[in-house]
């Protein structure tokens, strides 16, 4: 920003704040509070993300929250900051990924998962002529202003952003100035924004009726299905699903949270073990924490899958060349890349786009016990 813009900006931004009025005693400074979209909001009983669109002609939004919402903009002389607006709509060509990774410390690796999900999206952003910024950001402080508010992205992708139940607001933020940005996630219509994402609870469902049909009928889940997991809660309920299909409630007590790492999935296949439930199989949330459940139950002397199957969800790429193979849920990430760069660029472009769920599928292999004599596959 040049410097007579920067003054420019300033005394507009001063003279919004304050209005200047005569009196006959003298000149009075008279402080004005600005009116917000969150004003509007809190008036109108809706959310920061609905005036954005209601007062965006979004389809969105039905008739009569519309016309609340602008009763409420017009009663308080509001009007969205077209200039603004129109500097963002500046194109970069140029997209931002925010990979966010709040749990992992410092010296830990990067999810393998979202390795793969990256170079899908940036092979997708480049085929369509389109930079990629690349950020590591912290779910809890203000990351939502540093880029496409500064003109740096025309669109953000949120990569990593599980914990959307305590950070939603941020989001609204983002509603609210008119950002443009996407999701890799749980899709909620609850929650602002568009997302993409797997049907997690048709891949749970899909391989807890696979071991089913094996014949195991005590199979403990592994995984954190806290509310800060969503997509890990929605795998363990397509695994209560699958169970019920079966004429069956899963054990309670055979569930443990687990997060994506060696030392928390190691301690609960210990917890699971020191507690003398019996189980004859483990499902995991996600193929790192399978990975060191095999570990685990090999190191105890113990065999997969002939003492117990094992499944995986993500289909990482060493799942196959694992010992023994690991049978796990597939996520399509070439996909899930395409998808989401291409209705980023439509959101860019001012379209209309719906969330959506990409379908997993089910990678059989030796961990499962599938091969083994005398299981029978009965779906």
């Amino acid at each position: 920003m040049n410097g007579l813009l920067s003054v420019t900006v300033n005394f507009a931004r001063f003279f919004r704040l304050y209005n200047r009025t005569s009196e006959r005693g003298g000149n009075t400074l008279k402080k004005r509070h600005k009116t917000t979209s969150m004003d509007i909001a809190h008036f109108a009983g809706v959310s920061q993300s609905t005036v954005s669109r209601a007062l965006s002609g979004s389809e969105l939004v039905n008739a009569e929250t519309r016309e609340r919402v602008l009763a409420v903009a017009q009663q308080f002389n509001y009007r969205v900051d077209r200039s603004a607006a129109s500097l963002r709509k500046q194109s970069s060509r140029t997209l931002a990924l925010l990979l966010f990774e709040d749990r992992m410390g410092a010296d830990e690796p990067i999810n393998p998962f979202f390795l793969n999900l990256l170079g899908s999206i940036t092979r997708a952003a480049s085929e369509a002529g389109y930079d990629l910024l690349l950020s590591f950001q912290d779910a809890s402080t203000d990351w939502q202003g540093d880029y496409e508010m500064a003109n740096r992205a025309d669109g953000l992708i949120l990569l990593g952003y599980g914990d959307y139940l305590s950070y939603c607001h941020r989001l609204e933020q983002l509603d609210a100035s008119d950002a443009h940005y996407i999701i890799w996630g749980p899709v909620d219509e609850s929650h602002a924004g568009h997302s993409i994402g797997c049907d997690n609870v048709q891949g749970g469902r899909e391989a807890a009726r696979h071991l089913l049909s094996l014949g195991r009928r005590e199979i403990a889940f592994i995984g954190d299905i806290g509310e800060g997991c969503p997509e890990f809660r929605l795998r363990y309920r397509g695994y209560v699903k699958a169970h019920a299909e079966f004429g069956l409630i899963p054990d309670r007590r055979l569930q443990y949270d687990a997060l994506n790492e060696d030392a928390s999935a190691v301690d609960a296949v210990t917890r699971l073990f020191q507690s003398g439930i019996s189980f004859d199989a483990i499902m995991t949330a996600s193929d790192l924490i399978a990975m060191a459940a095999i570990s685990c139950l090999k190191s105890a002397g113990y065999r997969v899958p002939e003492d117990y199957a094992v499944v995986g969800f993500d289909d990482l790429p060493t799942s196959a060349y694992l010992d023994p193979p690991l049978t796990t849920v597939h996520q399509d990430t070439r996909l899930a890349g395409q998808q989401l760069v291409d209705k980023l660029i439509k959101i860019v472009d001012g379209e209309q786009v719906e969330s959506a769920l990409i379908a997993p599928s089910l990678k059989i292999r030796a961990s499962c016990g599938a091969g083994l004599a005398g299981s029978v596959a009965r779906i």
